[in-house]
């Protein structure tokens, strides 16, 4: 699915689904994107062609950067802006359900919403400079939608930590430690090599073991679609804020480091 400034795409090939999405601004997840990944996330979960998945972005730099600020700055109502952070809502959802097991392959750093994907993997490999951030209190809102994924995959202890100091990166290997990556490596070239050894003994693997096992990594999970569509309501509120609209304004200033 392709839009004027990113795209949704996706390939089957040998038993292995592999989802890759763009965006200009650092891989950064507008409404049109969040949709498509859902939907694509849904489609491919049911398609019998499929033994496991790959959720990837483009590029060779940043995995996502989260929320698109250009949309955040465009949302003008309580209703719009539970409508979009809703979008990551549906995608971590569709994640959660998919009964086949999801790779992450993340090339390089996360923000916010970014974490949220990654965390909903069921297995992420990534590049030694793949460095994490939670970014949304600095800019007035919080990480509602994407808190229940990234609690589940490194506790409340590491969720509170990214939560709270919002301005600092964390490293790869903190992730790694907290559980978010299984794997870190020193190259994308590394990264590669890793998950497609995976992805291809899963594929070669029994498609009942792998959905009963998705269960139990999930169990406990059943009330997310409410309590996900609660949490974007909060956030929806909050973008409204004076406080948001000139950190992200701030934000936007500041000068874009290579």
């Amino acid at each position: 699915m392709q839009h004027p400034e990113g795209y949704v795409s996706h390939e089957i090939e040998h038993g292995i689904a592999t989802i890759e999405f763009f965006h200009p601004a650092s891989n950064s997840l507008p409404s049109a994107i969040l949709t498509d990944l859902a939907k694509t996330i849904n489609d491919v979960g049911i398609d019998n062609r499929v033994k496991v998945i790959v959720l990837r972005s483009s590029g060779d730099r940043a995995f996502c950067a989260g929320a698109s600020f250009e949309e955040l700055m465009s949302i003008s109502s309580g209703e719009e802006g539970t409508k979009f952070f809703s979008g990551f809502a549906h995608v971590i959802n569709a994640m959660r359900k998919c009964h086949k097991l999801i790779i992450g392959r993340v090339q390089g750093k996360a923000v916010g919403g970014g974490v949220g994907l990654i965390a909903a993997t069921d297995y992420a490999i990534a590049t030694e400079d793949s460095s994490v951030k939670l970014s949304e209190l600095a800019v007035g809102i919080g990480p509602f939608v994407v808190g229940p994924a990234v609690e589940r995959k490194i506790g409340m202890s590491g969720f509170s930590q990214l939560a709270i100091d919002a301005t600092e990166w964390r490293s790869a290997e903190w992730a790694k430690r907290h559980g978010l990556y299984s794997e870190i490596h020193k190259s994308i070239s590394d990264v590669d090599d890793s998950v497609n050894s995976l992805a291809d003994r899963l594929a070669h693997s029994s498609p009942d073991a792998m959905g009963q096992l998705k269960k139990i990594f999930w169990q406990g999970t059943d009330h997310w679609d409410s309590l996900l569509s609660e949490r974007a309501a909060i956030s929806g509120r909050l973008v409204l804020s004076d406080f948001t609209r000139n950190a992200i304004n701030a934000f936007k200033a500041k000068p874009t480091k290579a």
